[in-house]
């Protein structure tokens, strides 16, 4: 009797979060130059994506699996990751004296989080904790799209019959349609270098690559070496017909 009813309380529980998360709207599909088996990472949009982050997500959300040296990768060079690298902080240790210490940043470091720990991120934030945006690609289901919908949701009007309680805001990408993120974007936020128009739909696409890269940053190398090796494959295949064709040829 009590494992019927552990099946039913399970299956019950199951069907809300289902429905909970259904009632999002669903994501706007957008083309991404890495989608595909031909696609690969735009780097240029992943440096703007990192500008984006770093100027602005970077307040709130952390990217704790990415080292600094990881950005020669997508472009810079040795001299500006030793800088970017500089400009954080990283508490190091201990010393001979057993102490803790606080040291500038190293390209060998894992990128700096905006928070000592949890509590102090959930009392900055009115008690909500802000993601590591490491992985969040990945762990979204149709990431990319969801993270790009989601930060261009936020200037539709909720609808009669959702209430927004204190600190909380309507985005209809959200399941609930609730988020206690404010809006992160707005024209004209941030100065690309390269001169690209920084509207919320550019920044949202640049950041949504350069958090592509950091979810999958072998993904352009996985990607040469499938195609090579299919290649490689397609090559012998041929020959070993070609071969067979002649050395079987007058048999009858």
């Amino acid at each position: 009797m009590k494992k019927i009813f552990s099946t039913v309380l399970f299956s019950l529980l199951a069907t809300n979060i289902a429905l909970a998360a259904s009632d999002a709207k669903h994501p706007i599909q957008q083309e991404w130059a890495f989608d595909g088996f031909f696609g690969k990472q735009d780097v240029q949009s992943i440096q703007r994506g990192f500008q984006v982050y770093r100027e602005v997500c970077s307040a709130c959300h952390g990217i704790h699996r990415v080292a600094y040296r990881n950005l020669k990768e997508i472009g810079f060079t040795e001299g500006e990751i030793k800088t970017i690298a500089q400009s954080y902080t990283v508490v190091d240790g201990p010393n001979d004296d057993g102490e803790m210490f606080e040291r500038l940043g190293r390209p060998a470091d894992y990128f700096v989080p905006p928070y000592k720990n949890e509590k102090a991120a959930r009392a900055a934030n009115n008690g909500a904790y802000p993601l590591d945006l490491s992985l969040i690609i990945k762990a979204r289901e149709d990431g990319a799209n969801y993270v790009y919908s989601l930060l261009n949701g936020y200037d539709e009007k909720a609808p009669e019959g959702i209430e927004l309680g204190q600190g909380l805001h309507y985005n209809p990408y959200m399941a609930g349609g609730k988020i206690a993120m404010t809006k992160p974007l707005s024209d004209g936020q941030v100065t690309y270098a390269d001169g690209t128009s920084s509207t919320v739909e550019q920044m949202s696409k640049d950041v949504v690559n350069f958090l592509q890269w950091t979810a999958e940053p072998e993904m352009n190398k996985r990607k040469y070496m499938g195609v090579r090796t299919f290649l490689y494959l397609l090559t012998f295949t041929l020959l070993f017909y070609f071969v067979k064709r002649r050395l079987w040829s007058n048999v009858k």
